[in-house]
């Protein structure tokens, strides 16, 4: 009778404790990703506790109060957004002018004949970003810090120098788009344009802190996904488009294989690297400040993955929609040499008539505004690292004077470019190409980076990174010299 009674007494304190859930089990419950249960938390909007094994948990009542946060799909989305971070800002600014115009010129070019690199370049740029995020997580430093810890000077100084040439040319080819795409509806002189963009995207970076700038650079991401819609708008046979968007269809020609590396320097990026890297700092900052429950690497690991590989998903879907668009329109319609922006909107014309100008210069200027601050941005990140200043977008301006004037000086040498009279697309091609040159030294430096005990400790290379990373070098590398072999042959 006794220990009936110490049972029941044991069953009714078990039963007055509020009843705990793991972090996994707590997003399960409201059916939603790992990143946003955290971010919930991190907002103060679900209470938690730690566990003595370190682990959250999060009591049941809580349920409740979550599941009103995400009642509905579009709640859902708005939230999952707001919970991404530096890699969805990387993957979005991936699609900058740059890219547009390239993928439009390859596709009107080639046709669907490139279109099998937008599937077959997603693993390969996911592991590469993923090297990238993990360095600046494990390390809590950008690349550019890292090289010179662990590297020679010379080393350092190369990978700096041409990340910042990569990045002026890119920078001076974006602003040069945004203003001919200004430029296709109204009669604004090209050069304002280009003085009134440097001016205010120079502002904006230099005056508002990340935490409210990050906000902003995340609108900006919808600006890419009028070309997600223009692809489902001119309803192409989808069976010749899969086909072709998973078999190769190399050509060996110089054209082909240059359309190539250009489409690898515009998707793979070395501006990117160093910017994720740099970035999961500056997040890792702020965590910090805004979350009174710290956390652990692994944790940071995972919420990492998901910021990652979310924004690079959405990059390679815009860069295969632009490109089967291009295919569709101007490529079978005989129009296969993209001289000016207008070219690449009339792939928009039969879709949006009277609005296709509207339309691209929506997207041009959107990604832009984007890309332009990631592209100063990585380069004052690295640069500052190996002058010792003090960095960061948090930082206000008179406390990283230099970090903000390399800055403004990429972007004002970028608009300065424009006055040479180059064609803007054609500069946005050749930047593309040069960075894709660029990107193989660079991307071979971060492998090895990125599997070395010495500074990555346990946290080395998962498998399948090390296997798409290394692909790519082997590949990027035999597609140049095949490339440079054909022009003395």
């Amino acid at each position: 009778m006794e220990k009936q009674n110490q049972a029941q007494t044991q069953s009714i304190a078990e039963n007055s404790q509020p009843k705990l859930l793991s972090l996994s089990q707590f997003r399960r419950e409201l059916g939603i990703p790992l990143i946003l249960a955290k971010k919930l938390i991190v907002w103060g909007e679900v209470g938690s506790v730690r566990a003595i094994d370190g682990t959250l948990r999060i009591a049941a009542s809580e349920i409740a109060i979550a599941k009103k946060l995400v009642a509905t799909p579009v709640q859902k989305a708005r939230l999952f957004v707001k919970a991404l971070g530096p890699g969805l800002i990387t993957g979005a600014s991936d699609d900058d002018p740059s890219g547009i115009g390239t993928y439009s010129a390859v596709g009107a070019t080639f046709g669907l004949a490139i279109l099998w690199m937008a599937v077959w370049l997603l693993p390969v740029m996911t592991a590469i970003q993923e090297v990238c995020a993990r360095i600046g997580v494990v390390t809590n430093k950008g690349l550019a810090g890292v090289i010179k810890t662990h590297y020679s000077r010379k080393i350092l100084i190369g990978s700096v120098s041409l990340l910042i040439i990569a990045n002026i040319v890119n920078i001076g080819a974006d602003l040069g788009a945004m203003a001919a795409a200004i430029g296709m509806f109204s009669d604004i002189n090209f050069y304002l344009v280009i003085i009134l963009l440097t001016i205010v995207i120079s502002l904006l970076e230099i005056f508002v802190q990340y935490h409210l700038y990050v906000k902003f650079l995340k609108f900006l991401t919808i600006s890419v996904l009028a070309y997600v819609v223009t692809g489902f708008m001119i309803q192409p046979d989808w069976l010749d488009i899969f086909k072709h968007s998973f078999i190769p269809s190399i050509t060996f020609s110089n054209e082909y294989l240059f359309a190539m590396v250009a489409v690898f320097g515009t998707t793979i990026t070395p501006y990117l690297f160093f910017w994720q890297a740099s970035e999961e700092v500056e997040e890792n900052k702020m965590f910090k400040h805004d979350c009174k429950v710290q956390r652990g690497l692994y944790d940071r690991i995972a919420h990492m993955r998901t910021d990652v590989y979310t924004g690079m998903i959405l990059a390679n879907i815009v860069f295969y929609f632009i490109v089967l668009t291009t295919a569709q329109v101007l490529f079978k319609n005989g129009i296969t040499n993209i001289n000016t922006a207008a070219d690449a909107a009339r792939a928009l014309a039969p879709l949006a008539g009277k609005n296709a100008a509207a339309l691209f210069a929506f997207g041009i200027i959107g990604t832009g505004l984007l890309a332009i601050p990631v592209l100063a941005g990585s380069g004052a990140y690295a640069l500052s690292e190996v002058l010792n200043w003090k960095e960061g977008l948090e930082l206000k301006f008179l406390k990283a004077k230099g970090f903000y004037l390399i800055i403004t000086l990429s972007i004002v040498f970028g608009g300065l470019f424009n006055f040479f009279k180059i064609n803007p697309i054609a500069a946005l091609y050749w930047s593309a190409f040069l960075n894709g040159i660029i990107a193989v030294p660079l991307l071979y430096l971060i492998m090895k980076i990125g599997d070395n005990p010495e500074i990555m400790g346990e946290e080395r290379h998962p498998k399948w990174v090390k296997f798409f990373g290394w692909f790519a070098v082997v590949a990027m590398t035999i597609a140049i010299l095949v490339m440079v072999g054909m022009e003395f042959i």
